[in-house]
């Protein structure tokens, strides 16, 4: 059996386009910075965290390249305290990076066809899909770059990318 890339490896390798679709309203509870604004720790606007720097360097390589990143977010509404958390600090975290950042309503998505778990897909050339338990923890990760998978995968994005609201835009219900 062949070695998984990791997500660092393929976002290092990556040399035209990143993108990201989240469909889940919730992820990693215990995740430290999500339990810190739960309680009431709020990112300063302008702000770099530290804890984001690795993503700031990470994306930024990709950017510095020539490359994009984009991330487009499913979700329910009223929004869950974790899409909360993440509306809050997509600006220090997301946009800082260099991302452009739309969120759909998921109403707004009955139909469209898209894969059954979140994915990055780097260079419409390698799909790396997230997988969850019903907590929102990851448990594995695992890729393909069947084209058939591969074109679902840009398709949805694409259609989603193309009805989605631009971070400053969005108002979460």
């Amino acid at each position: 059996m062949a070695v998984q890339p990791t997500f660092a490896e393929l976002l290092a390798k990556c040399q035209r386009s990143a993108v990201h679709l989240e469909m889940r309203d919730g992820y990693m509870l215990d995740d430290p910075n999500y339990l810190a604004w739960r309680n009431g720790e709020r990112p300063v606007p302008g702000s770099r965290p530290e804890w984001a720097h690795p993503w700031y360097e990470m994306v930024g390589a990709v950017i510095s390249r020539g490359g994009s990143v984009r991330r487009a977010r499913i979700v329910s509404e009223p929004i869950s305290d974790y899409v909360r958390f993440e509306y809050d600090t997509t600006d220090v975290c997301n946009i800082t990076a260099g991302e452009a950042v739309r969120w759909l309503p998921r109403r707004q998505a009955s139909d469209l066809t898209l894969p059954g778990n979140d994915y990055w897909l780097f260079d419409d050339g390698i799909v790396l899909f997230n997988h969850f338990d019903g907590e929102g923890n990851a448990t594995f990760r695992d890729t393909s770059s069947d084209p058939a998978v591969v074109e679902l995968c840009r398709h949805a994005f694409e259609a989603v990318w193309q009805r989605a609201i631009p971070h400053h835009e969005y108002r979460p219900a």
